[in-house]
């Protein structure tokens, strides 16, 4: 390999690549160069499910000043494992499909598989099969496949008015990683290469879904993947309710004090997408139950607000209107990249220099 990875991958060719890059890393996996990919002899009663996520250029790109592809196969996997959180799957694999510009070499294209393979691994799980083809720009794609014990699938629906909200994960450190970039916010070196490298890798929380599902303590629940109002907004729009969210939260050390050098109120950056947390619905009877449920797994979560029948989404002790953060899809906030200042102004307003 090491005579190669200088090489772009049309100085390969498709059979070359598959020869001197594919096979030395996925040969061993069972149906290797077969049409479909085997994920799991089943020997138990399951309900298969399945997910498929685009990538897009993660954000760590534009304030890392590297376009280094590690980071966008780490996020391809951990996008598309956190929908599979948010059933209370068990991951059977993954299949994934690159296209990549002609001119991509060897290198590169290994730092984007040993991205997905990393994030494969912390999450229990690996790469079964997939694609790949050349083309004008990078484009990532993958489907995540998984299994649940029959009836135990969580899903957005089964919420009730008086359910309690849970936000599970360490929300924030996205955010705090490119405050810190643009000089918003110090911290010391340690500290500072923790909030970068958690920004970096994002886990999707798997095991939080399993737990709330095997225990029939979640209701529902939904991913954070564009920002937590957007995920209120849409488990209230789904069981036709509102919710009063608290506005309080207690971020991680470290995130905290990024929030109190930038003169941001913590749930500033506890709203923010790119964490890839996870938002349960419990019953008001069982919140003590799950937490405790949550923490002997190591799991942290905090109790965000209440569901109500007033379909209003309202914030803080006078009920004002809550219009979080939503990167929404098809719409002007939807995120394509660009100025690191300008990103952080859109998000998260002007933080205090």
């Amino acid at each position: 390999m090491s005579g190669i990875i200088e090489l772009r991958l049309d100085d390969l060719g498709e059979r070359g690549i598959q020869e001197h890059v594919l096979r030395p890393r996925y040969g061993g996996t069972e149906g290797f160069g077969d049409d479909s990919a085997l994920l799991a002899a089943l020997s138990t009663p399951s309900e298969l499910v399945a997910t498929t996520d685009s990538c897009p250029t993660p954000v760590v790109v534009n304030f890392l000043g590297e376009p280094d592809l590690y980071h966008a196969g780490w996020l391809l996997a951990t996008i598309n494992l956190s929908d599979l959180a948010a059933t209370g799957a068990e991951p059977l694999g993954l299949v994934a499909a690159y296209t990549l510009p002609k001119a991509t070499t060897v290198r590169e294209f290994e730092r984007l598989l040993d991205g997905v393979d990393d994030c494969c691994v912390e999450h229990g799980t690996k790469i079964a099969g997939g694609d790949t083809r050349d083309g004008e720009t990078v484009q990532l794609t993958a489907t995540a496949i998984g299994r649940c014990a029959p009836g135990r699938r969580l899903r957005r629906s089964g919420a009730c008015a008086g359910d309690r909200l849970l936000l599970v994960g360490s929300p924030g450190y996205l955010w705090a990683a490119a405050l810190l970039a643009a000089g918003h916010a110090t911290l010391p070196e340690a500290a500072r290469e923790e909030v970068r490298r958690r920004a970096c890798r994002p886990m999707a929380q798997l095991r939080a879904g399993q737990v709330m599902a095997a225990t029939g303590l979640g209701q529902a629940a939904m991913d954070v993947s564009d920002g937590l109002f957007a995920t209120v907004r849409a488990l209230c729009e789904t069981n036709g309710l509102g919710a009063a969210i608290t506005g309080d939260y207690e971020l991680d050390q470290p995130v905290a004090e990024v929030a109190r050098q930038s003169g941001l109120h913590p749930f500033d950056l506890a709203e923010t997408w790119g964490d890839w947390g996870l938002v349960i619905v419990t019953r008001a009877e069982d919140v003590d139950l799950a937490m405790k449920a949550l923490q002997t797994e190591g799991i942290v979560a905090q109790e965000i607000g209440v569901l109500t029948a007033d379909p209003r989404i309202v914030m803080g002790a006078g009920g004002r209107p809550w219009n979080g953060i939503a990167q929404e899809r098809f719409s002007n906030s939807s995120w394509h990249g660009g100025d690191l200042a300008d990103l952080i102004t859109a998000v998260l307003g002007t933080p205090r220099s």
